[in-house]
């Protein structure tokens, strides 16, 4: 659960603006993206693998 404490005199944008990047470095709303539609296992490793191979080639250069 998310808890934002609102200091006193604070204005409510600034709270509402900590609130949003809390949530966003939590990441609720990329599991509640990811929740909102199944995905085949095999379909999830695929994904993950060419994100891997991605990252090595963007780390390592095009020619391995």
């Amino acid at each position: 659960m998310i808890v934002i404490e609102v200091k006193e005199n604070e204005a409510i944008d600034r709270a509402l603006k900590r609130f949003k990047k809390k949530v966003e470095r939590v990441g609720v709303l990329k599991e509640a993206r990811q929740r909102m539609a199944y995905t085949k296992p095999t379909v999830s490793r695929k994904a993950k693998k060419l994100k891997s191979i991605y990252k090595y080639r963007m780390l390592y250069g095009h020619n391995g």
